[in-house]
């Protein structure tokens, strides 16, 4: 299991307070149904049969039609004795917007966006923008990280001329390696309508 998606869903049925009963039983019989998980484990059936099928969704179990007085239902056995998970989180890292460093950029005019600095820091603490429609509008205040906000600081105003990422963070004396942490307040500031990618 490598996908972060799928583990959610494991995590999720592991999470049960039943879980370890109903493995145990899917270990010990050759298959189950529902109603007999259920009923050894003082569930009710729907929650037996919904973990059951959460398990056969992620291949773990087998669920296979049965009949019995011409009524048919499920059985289920286990297919995975051994569940190994392998997840690579720098995959969840936000991905950059179009050349990532090199896309330039600058400050969108009259996006409603209030930039609150310090005295004499060279830097934005947080950024205020607005969300939602009409009566529903909101405030919004994004906490920045130190690098995000001295990067802030130098965003061109949206009558200069757009800079590129790269050039912002080393005008603002940002490290290279601190490019992915720019690049998510990038892109979820222009998803706000503050900046804009020229």
């Amino acid at each position: 299991m490598t996908d972060f998606q799928t583990a959610a869903q494991l995590g999720a049925l592991l999470a049960k307070d039943y879980a370890r009963d109903v493995l145990a039983l899917l270990v010990t019989y050759r298959d189950i149904s529902a109603s007999e998980a259920a009923s050894r484990l003082n569930l009710h059936i729907r929650t037996a049969q919904d973990y059951l099928d959460g398990l056969a969704a992620l291949g773990i179990v087998r669920k296979e039609e049965a009949h019995e007085a011409k009524r048919p239902y499920y059985r289920y056995s286990l297919q995975q004795e051994r569940i190994a998970m392998d997840l690579d989180l720098a995959t969840l890292a936000a991905s950059p917007p179009g050349e990532g460093v090199n896309v330039r950029i600058r400050e969108r005019g009259n996006s409603g966006a209030r930039f609150a600095t310090g005295r004499g820091d060279h830097t934005i603490h947080h950024v205020a923008v607005w969300t939602g429609e009409g009566r529903q509008r909101q405030e919004k205040s994004i906490n920045l990280t130190g690098p995000q906000g001295r990067f802030l600081y130098y965003l061109p105003f949206p009558t200069a001329e757009p800079l590129s990422v790269a050039e912002i963070m080393s005008k603002a004396g940002v490290e290279e390696g601190l490019a992915p942490e720019i690049l998510d307040i990038v892109e979820l500031l222009r998803g706000h309508g503050v900046i804009e990618v020229q």
